[in-house]
């Protein structure tokens, strides 16, 4: 697989759309001249989070159902984090803005802000595919749900049929974005499978 597989700079509509409804940088740096403003928004778990309250009220879930599932979320979102940052600093990839810029295009930007941490791998994809593990485990594997999540941004929401589906998207997201190799996305997201995968087995086995 080529190491410099990039997006970002001849994106269409739909494109677009999805990679500003998963950008879920807290913290975006504004920058024109002398002036310099931060926009703050969700963060990827902040996002997930909201999936999860909108999940519940979909489903007319009681108290202790919907305890559960942000508990459940959490921990695999918490799992999730830790493991995807563990490697970021092992391997220390350059993110693709940074490798273009020095021996490509100097003048290339993404469509999204680059992170200040290391590229490899995705945290937005391990997480996603980690929350949406836990999430079928409560709400089932075929549960449809428009995700309102980011209307208060001024971003339309998305509908899909599924968590995983969901979690699907932010893997194409990031590469559309520009701040992520594809082959980044595609690993970030089975390990995130994985974890989720484990996070539910280990939470049934406490239950029995």
């Amino acid at each position: 697989m080529k190491l410099i597989e990039y997006k970002g700079d001849s994106l269409n509509k739909e494109e677009s759309w999805i990679a500003d409804f998963w950008d879920d940088n807290p913290f975006k740096l504004n920058v024109s001249g002398h002036l310099m403003f931060g926009t703050k928004k969700f963060s990827p778990s902040g996002h997930w989070m909201g999936i999860v309250g909108i999940a519940a009220k979909k489903a007319g879930a009681d108290f202790s159902t919907t305890v559960a599932a942000y508990a459940n979320t959490s921990i695999a979102l918490f799992d999730a984090f830790i493991q995807c940052w563990n490697i970021k600093y092992i391997y220390n990839t350059l993110r693709p803005e940074t490798a273009i810029n020095k021996y490509f295009d100097a003048n290339w930007r993404p469509h999204l802000q680059t992170p200040p941490f290391p590229e490899y791998t995705c945290g937005h994809c391990t997480i996603s595919a980690a929350a949406a593990e836990a999430l079928s485990s409560d709400f089932g594997d075929h549960f449809n749900f428009t995700d309102t999540t980011e209307l208060e941004f001024g971003i339309p929401s998305r509908t899909f049929p599924s968590f995983r589906d969901a979690a699907a998207e932010t893997e194409h997201s990031r590469f559309y974005g520009g701040i992520h190799y594809k082959y980044s996305t595609v690993i970030s997201h089975k390990m995130g499978t994985e974890i989720g995968e484990l996070v539910v087995q280990r939470l049934k086995m406490k239950k029995s």
